[in-house]
């Protein structure tokens, strides 16, 4: 069951929050839908949940337009948005039984005691959605989602509120749910990206800045180096980017610093050399592996990503 964005835009107003973007998700594929607060993320996702229309452009879910055939597209997706709206008075099976009901589904107790335990709510299915905790309400947002066994399924930060070990166990089931639908996950975790994506899509200002699979991403990765160095005293942005050396600098603040390096360059003594011709003494100087962290913010950090 593929997804297909072509030329899509998305105006708020005078805010253009989605600019001309394009990408195509293939069936199977768990896709990590990545970008800084108010890059479109989610505009891009109640588009192709048929929750909002796009401006220009064309969504389609297996071909069907999410405009001209919303019906079928909503029959196809499960949609978990962040917000996760639930009804707090319902009980978790009343509301379960609920939601199949909109669907139409056949059987609804059987499949709302699949999803019970799918999403390993057992214990708390007797009480009021009110009364659980965030991460059980989560659960609550993914078992309606999967209720009618859609083939898309899109997850807007799913993990939210979770416990360490209810995080290993959402993660094994959005992995496993992999096998036989397409998901695209939206998450600001990146060891999650990294354990459960097969591949990445970054979107910067309502622009896709980046959209490759995970495996080519770590290769890019390989070799690159991130010196992170904090000063007594401010220190200019221009200074740290005329190092011989330096890819991209990143000001954390008026002293603090991520620097990008060249692979095989060694950009430390330089650094040196800068703080003792400022007169301005190196507070903490660290070097380390460049990883998925590091290339999300070096394209989605610039100043003009257009």
């Amino acid at each position: 069951m593929s997804v297909k964005l072509e030329g899509v835009s998305k105006l708020y107003g005078r805010q253009r929050a989605l600019d001309d973007i394009s990408f195509e998700i293939r069936p199977g594929e768990v896709v990590g839908f990545l970008g800084p607060n108010g890059a479109g993320k989610s505009t891009t996702m109640k588009i192709i949940a048929c929750y909002t229309p796009p401006g220009e452009g064309r969504a389609s879910v297996d071909g069907f337009d999410v405009m001209r055939e919303s019906m079928k597209v909503r029959q196809r997706v499960g949609y978990l948005p962040e917000s996760n709206p639930l009804y707090p008075d319902m009980y978790v099976r009343e509301f379960l039984l609920f939601v199949a009901g909109l669907h139409g589904l056949p059987q609804r107790k059987k499949r709302m005691e699949e999803m019970i335990a799918l999403t390993g709510l057992e214990e708390e299915a007797t009480k009021k959605i009110g009364q659980l905790s965030k991460g059980y309400r989560q659960r609550v947002g993914l078992a309606q989602a999967l209720i009618h066994d859609p083939d898309v399924l899109i997850l807007d930060e799913p993990t939210t509120g979770l416990d360490p070990n209810q995080l290993v166990e959402i993660r094994k089931l959005i992995k496993s749910l992999g096998r036989t639908k397409t998901v695209i996950l939206s998450t600001h975790i990146m060891q999650e990206v990294q354990a459960i994506c097969d591949r990445v899509l970054i979107i910067s200002r309502g622009r896709i800045v980046a959209d490759a699979p995970i495996e080519e991403l770590q290769t890019r990765m390989q070799g690159g180096q991130i010196v992170e160095v904090a000063f007594l005293k401010p220190m200019p942005l221009t200074a740290l980017e005329s190092l011989d050396g330096a890819m991209e600098v990143f000001a954390e603040d008026e002293q603090t610093f991520r620097i990008g390096v060249r692979p095989g360059e060694e950009i430390r003594p330089a650094i040196f050399e800068l703080a003792v011709r400022n007169e301005n003494p190196i507070l903490h100087l660290n070097l380390k592996q460049q990883g998925l962290e590091e290339v999300f913010r070096a394209l989605t950090s610039q100043k003009d990503s257009k």
